[in-house]
């Protein structure tokens, strides 16, 4: 899957997030990248299919909205192309991955993530 592929297949399941979840959602950008890299001190070999980057909802206050980013939510091509051995299957962990991500912009932790099955 090419690059154009990959960002399509986001933008669908961007599309599939729930009309609920969609009026909730704040100031948030979704952008696709090949790769993470990992930052200083981080383990070098650390991969990621996903990345959640702001400040969940629950944890907003009043001074939030003065001149705040967007919280940015990047999907990553090349580990989700490692994983997968059909475009099915890339579908499928991509809207595994956006839903993850956009989990962590409502305040849910990695672990609710697990137990709920979407981690």
């Amino acid at each position: 899957m090419n690059e154009e592929e990959f960002d399509a297949a986001v933008q669908i399941a961007i599309a599939q997030i729930p009309e609920k979840a969609q009026s909730a959602m704040s100031n948030v950008t979704f952008f696709t990248a090949d790769d993470y890299v990992p930052a200083s001190g981080e383990d070098p070999d650390t991969v990621l299919l996903g990345l959640y980057e702001g400040t969940p909802l629950t944890e907003r206050d009043s001074w939030w909205e003065s001149g705040s980013l967007p919280d940015r939510i990047t999907i990553f091509r090349e580990p989700i192309l490692e994983i997968c051995s059909s475009r099915e299957e890339v579908i499928r962990e991509i809207t595994i991955t956006v839903m993850h991500e956009l989990a962590h912009h409502f305040g849910i932790a990695e672990e609710r993530l697990h137990e709920l099955g979407w981690g």
